[in-house]
């Protein structure tokens, strides 16, 4: 499927949550269970949550990992003789 997003399956297999319960519905416990968890994820317009791969493998974004930070320099100072 993506690699950049989990499936479905694999959110239902890392929270544990596979049917809703309780008037709730999986989507539902899903999420709750990812908050409690302290899993970052969004959620889409039909409610399931959408888990970054990269939040699970501990991977920083791209963009971020291949610019490098410009380091700070202080301002020379000229000196008229």
């Amino acid at each position: 499927m993506s690699d950049t997003f989990l499936s479905a399956e694999e959110v239902a297999e890392l929270s544990g949550v596979r049917t809703g319960r309780r008037g709730k519905s999986r989507e539902e416990l899903q999420a709750i269970w990812l908050r409690s968890a302290g899993i970052p994820f969004w959620t889409n317009a039909r409610g399931r949550p959408i888990v970054a791969r990269a939040a699970i493998e501990g991977r920083q974004a791209v963009a971020a990992a291949e610019t490098p930070r410009k380091k700070w320099h202080p301002p020379t100072l000229s000196l008229a003789v």
